[in-house]
């Protein structure tokens, strides 16, 4: 299989699908793997976060010390294998679904973030985007002493939130936005039951009709977030790739499959594609 997935990629015109199984390389969990953070851990809907107060009180609070963790993660060698790709001229593309913006920094050029950056915060009120590492410097201003009491936390969820306990968040405060004064700062990426933005979903689609395949990387496809892609391939007979350790929705769909870690599948790649 990795021979047919090699001789795939090497025709070029690739379109690259990615999901949460190409960051656990780099210390990020997935959620749907064998020790998905789902097992333990149900993210925050943008219904409960935009409808308490209290729920953003929350949210910051894990998201904060979460985010001092997530910002280390170094691309790993699925990222860096993505780049050399690319830099090759047979990609057309990266459709990603993460939100902690390491193709970016593996030197990937052409990236839908789907679901947004980690690094950006939006004021649902006035429309003011900010510098995560800017909010991180007044919420850290505004609760002193608190992320050298929570050094110690449970897990890191692949949102950037880390599992703390009532204890824990006691006494944590949020910060409003500066331009509107109002408590409606949000990390700038889609919430479970948010809508991905149009003109985002329309670059995607346009990215994968110029292309001739589909390569999904470390995605178990159980959203349609992400699945809609697979099937518009499919519909349009576009060839469709999937490595990820696991099943996956699209397996049906699947004209090359390999159930391996992706870490080991795109060195051994690269090297076949000289």
């Amino acid at each position: 299989m990795i021979e047919e997935l090699a001789g795939l990629v090497g025709a070029g015109g690739v379109c690259v699908l990615e999901g949460a199984g190409m960051s656990t390389g780099s210390g990020i969990p997935d959620y749907r793997g064998p020790n998905g953070s789902l097992q333990r851990h149900t993210p925050m809907t943008y219904r409960e976060f935009t409808g308490s107060a209290e729920n953003r009180r929350r949210y910051w609070g894990r998201s904060h010390v979460g985010w001092e963790h997530f910002r280390r993660a170094q691309p790993n060698d699925a990222h860096r294998a993505v780049a050399a790709l690319e830099r090759a001229g047979l990609l057309t593309g990266v459709i990603t679904q993460n939100v902690d913006g390491l193709d970016l920094a593996a030197g990937t050029r052409e990236v839908v973030e789907l679901h947004g950056n980690l690094d950006r915060v939006v004021c649902l009120r006035c429309g003011e985007s900010t510098d995560r590492a800017e909010l991180a410097e007044r919420l850290t201003a505004a609760n002193p002493g608190f992320t050298g009491r929570v050094q110690e936390f449970r897990a890191l969820n692949p949102d950037g939130d880390a599992d703390l306990t009532d204890a824990q968040l006691e006494g944590f405060t949020t910060v409003p936005c500066r331009r509107c004064g109002q408590d409606a700062l949000k990390a700038d990426v889609v919430f479970f039951g948010e809508t991905v933005p149009k003109d985002r979903v329309a670059r995607c689609f346009e990215l994968l009709d110029g292309s001739r395949s589909l390569l999904v990387l470390g995605s178990s496809l159980a959203v349609m977030s992400g699945y809609r892609f697979v099937l518009h391939a499919a519909k349009h007979a576009r060839p469709v790739a999937i490595v990820t350790a696991g099943p996956t929705r699209g397996d049906a769909k699947a004209t090359v499959r390999l159930d391996a870690p992706l870490q080991d599948v795109l060195p051994d790649l690269l090297r076949r594609l000289g």
